[in-house]
């Protein structure tokens, strides 16, 4: 699968990550200069920079060793409340009107920690050869607003044929639960070819993480009967 669509690290929490990396660093230089001080002759400690005494050998080993294992402790920690975000397809009754049938695409958080929404964006990729009348976008990330307007541009009905539901920053997932990205209808699925979804959320320890989601990925889009529910469904 192409790596666009695993789960990346956007970016690191600035406090908890790169400031407790530069001391770890900053710790590693001072015992390396206690080290090389302490070995050179007594004459040599009258020039500069050798004259200046930070730390001794042991503060400065005592100091790093306490930085690294800060770090490490951080990482740890971090993996274990980091989210799992993985996603789910199946056709599913009762969410169109009239009966139909949709094919509803779901966000897991596999995770054993809550996970909160920092943004959603969406890009559709409609089906070729559709009608040369109707308006068609350059393909690019949206807001669920304008994701809406753009599917209704091409003569799908929000909630009838197609539902994208507003997720705003803070919503909360929490540890194996599950988040509706959208369900799609067999007519919106024969205008859409695609629907990605961007989710970015944001773990306990502040670091931002990222999934790119293909909505209709081995979407069923002429579906007949519902997906049969599984025990963990």
């Amino acid at each position: 699968m192409n790596d666009q669509y695993q789960q990346r690290v956007v970016r690191r929490n600035a406090l908890l990550s790169r400031l407790l990396t530069a001391v770890v660093v900053l710790s590693v230089l001072l015992l390396l200069y206690s080290v090389v001080r302490g070995n050179l002759p007594a004459d040599s400690l009258a020039h500069w920079p050798w004259r200046l005494q930070l730390l001794d050998t042991q503060s400065a080993a005592t100091a790093a060793v306490a930085s690294a294992g800060a770090a490490l402790a951080r990482a740890q920690y971090a993996r274990a409340v980091r989210p799992a975000l993985g996603h789910t397809g199946r056709v599913k009754a009762g969410l169109a009107p009239g009966g139909r049938l949709a094919w509803v695409s779901e966000l897991l958080n596999g995770g054993q920690d809550t996970a909160v929404v920092r943004q959603i964006r969406y890009l559709a990729a409609l089906t070729p050869g559709a009608d040369p009348s109707l308006p068609v976008h350059p393909p690019r990330w949206r807001t669920v607003e304008e994701a809406r307007a753009e599917l209704e541009a091409q003569g799908l009905a929000h909630g009838e044929d197609f539902f994208l539901p507003a997720i705003g920053p803070g919503w909360p997932m929490a540890g194996q639960s599950r988040l509706l990205l959208g369900w799609f209808t067999e007519r919106a699925m024969t205008v859409v070819e695609e629907m990605s979804v961007n989710v970015r959320v944001v773990d306990r320890v502040g670091d931002l993480h990222e999934r790119i989601v293909r909505c209709m990925y081995a979407a069923d889009r002429a579906p007949r009967t519902p997906t049969p529910e599984r025990p963990d469904a």
